[in-house]
């Protein structure tokens, strides 16, 4: 006879004997109590068809999926190392709630880090750092091309696409009412503009993607009359076209039934409770010269307002080939915004999520050179966006090229996200990624709001005396070089290096690098 056979036996015969005890003496009934469902459950687990291990293993079996229920939180708490989680270690996420709550954000005993293992990299000082003692210095960004009528002055930092329907309206109020205490822009995600978006009047990027939420017609297309209602609000100061996400380049936006309450469908104009799967591809323009006329088009419709767009890098030669149509039509964006492979999301098929997208720093700089190879890149303004956490995350992309960073992430744990992994579930237990009210109710928006609020201004802060101890006083005069990566125990390269620069308007002069040439189509 077999191990589990003979504890449900015992289990049997014990608690047949407790019964018996328990009519006898009201003093073995607690025992009775317990033994009883644990006996029903046994008989459930071997009835069962659906688990193999509860039918071979009644009672003890369900243990088993209780550990694996809770192994998230296992790692995350007692396992993982400061340096070691994923997909944000705790080193990072520490780093994110101390500034938003002005905490002590220094570290003691020197890092943590494996300062002689490849990948490690760091940023070089200056001997003659600037003494930098401006509080309320924080650069700014005029975004807006030379048929841009109404340019926008963005933070170098700023929050990045989130929809409603993702996020539960408490965490966009309070991300919306931190960009409006700190001076800093919010973009919507492509879920449309929702009410708490406009209360709080924090300045807004409006994103749209392949669904058109919020300017869409019954049938799913792009809707002239509803885009220029909401594009000519105050509060919208950017309009971005999302091409591909870098959690999900190629698919389009996933958001659960379970989320899509009456209030989300409205606003998006689809049924409510059922999948809301955006397509995943415009239908607005299907080639290069019909996305710069699609520029144009929401550029007048909107007033005149900064027009650009979003994309994760996939093909080379299509970025080649917009960068091109630019050229030719004379039409240019007023801002791309470059996201990273290493993107977050509420929702994504695991395989796109893994393999599917250029890494950020790849992508940018493919991004950046091509522009500047097409004498482009000084009027466009490049937004980066992919797991930026701190300054030093920030200094290397605008290093590379960028002229600002967006952030999702960082700005949802300084909202009160713990990295519990159930935004797809609709279980957030922090209120952040959720649409159950019960759990929702817990984030106060009052109090979250100025941690988002204090994460930007200290972050801020931060950038710029790393900005004075590399001997530099604006953000443009970071370089490649300023920036060293170990690429093997005894070879240190720095980013212009590893990354070398483009002349302006090579492209226009000569043939593609060679870098390219073999996806230049």
């Amino acid at each position: 006879m077999k191990a589990r056979q003979i504890f449900y036996i015992l289990s049997l015969v014990i608690t047949s004997s407790i019964g018996l005890l328990s009519i006898q003496n009201s003093n073995f009934l607690w025992a009775f109590i317990v033994f009883i469902p644990l006996i029903l459950l046994g008989f459930f687990d071997v009835l069962q068809t659906k688990h193999t291990i509860r039918r071979n293993f009644p009672v003890i079996g369900n243990i088993r999926y209780l550990l694996e229920k809770i192994r998230p939180e296992i790692m995350q708490y007692f396992v993982e190392t400061d340096t070691q989680g994923r997909p944000i270690d705790r080193l990072h996420r520490n780093l994110i709630y101390e500034r938003s709550k002005k905490t002590n954000d220094t570290t003691p005993f020197g890092t943590q880090l494996d300062v002689y293992g490849a990948g490690y990299e760091w940023m070089e000082h200056s001997i003659y750092a600037k003494n930098h003692t401006c509080e309320d210095c924080e650069p700014r960004v005029l975004v807006g091309g030379k048929d841009c009528l109404q340019p926008y002055s963005a933070s170098i930092l700023n929050i990045s696409a989130m929809s409603f329907g993702s996020l539960s309206k408490n965490a966009v109020l309070a991300m919306n009412t931190g960009a409006k205490i700190g001076g800093f822009a919010h973009n919507t995600g492509e879920g449309g503009i929702s009410p708490y978006h406009k209360q709080p009047g924090g300045d807004l990027i409006w994103q749209i993607g392949t669904g058109y939420f919020g300017c869409r017609t019954e049938n799913g297309d792009f809707n002239s009359e509803k885009f220029k209602e909401n594009a000519t609000l105050d509060n919208v100061k950017m309009i971005e076209i999302k091409i591909s996400q870098g959690a999900k380049p190629g698919h389009g936006g996933i958001l659960p039934a379970a989320k899509n309450t009456k209030e989300i469908a409205a606003i998006r104009h689809v049924k409510p409770h059922t999948d809301v799967l955006s397509p995943p591809g415009h239908t607005a323009f299907t080639t290069p010269d019909e996305l710069m006329t699609f520029i144009q088009k929401l550029r007048d419709l909107s007033g005149g307002k900064p027009i650009g767009f979003k994309i994760c890098i996939g093909k080379k030669s299509e970025f080649i080939a917009i960068c091109k149509a630019m050229v030719n039509s004379g039409i240019k964006p007023d801002f791309i915004t470059i996201d990273g492979g290493e993107g977050g999301t509420g929702a994504a098929p695991v395989e796109f999520s893994n393999s599917v997208g250029m890494p950020l720093r790849d992508g940018l700089t493919f991004a950046i050179d091509t522009l500047i190879g097409y004498n482009l890149k000084k009027d466009i303004k490049v937004i980066a966006s992919g797991k930026v956490f701190t300054s030093f995350h920030m200094a290397r992309l605008i290093a590379v090229g960028a002229d600002m960073i967006n952030s999702a992430r960082a700005m949802m744990m300084a909202t009160g996200c713990i990295q519990a992994l159930q935004c797809n579930r609709n279980t957030c237990p922090v209120g952040v990624a959720t649409q159950d009210e019960r759990l929702m109710k817990g984030l106060v928006v009052k109090d979250k709001s100025q941690r988002v609020a204090n994460y930007h201004q200290e972050t801020i802060k931060s950038f710029l005396e790393l900005l004075a101890a590399s001997g530099v006083t604006e953000p443009n005069e970071l370089k490649r070089e300023h920036i060293s990566r170990r690429v093997e125990m005894n070879e240190v390269l720095n980013y212009s290096q590893i990354y070398p620069e483009i002349t302006p308007g090579q492209y226009l002069k000569t043939e593609v690098d060679q870098r390219l040439k073999r996806v230049d189509k």
